[in-house]
């Protein structure tokens, strides 16, 4: 399963790597904070999540690096859903 639409309506953890500032002015119902700069440091944390992940930020630029950083560690099953709205989008239509 490679689309992403697909993967956050069969219920994908979507993880909002945007600050928690950013996070708290508006955010993809029930998805998971780990600001950007956290990834590295609460990786355990994100191991323990079921796969796959959607990661979003504010234009999909952030979320990006940190998945080229998982695909890159070996994790295929992390991917970049872009801006949170979109993510919002596809989760709600």
């Amino acid at each position: 399963m490679s689309n992403i639409k697909e993967m956050i309506q069969s219920g994908a953890v979507i993880v909002d790597v945007r600050t928690p500032g950013e996070f708290a002015g508006g955010h993809v119902d029930g998805s998971i904070n780990i600001p950007m700069q956290e990834f590295v440091s609460r990786m355990d944390e994100v191991k323990a999540l079921s796969r796959p992940l959607i990661l979003c930020c504010a234009s999909g630029n952030r979320s990006g690096q940190v998945t080229q950083y998982m695909n890159a560690q070996g994790d295929q099953e992390v991917f970049n859903g872009g801006g949170w709205l979109e993510v919002n989008a596809m989760k709600n239509n």
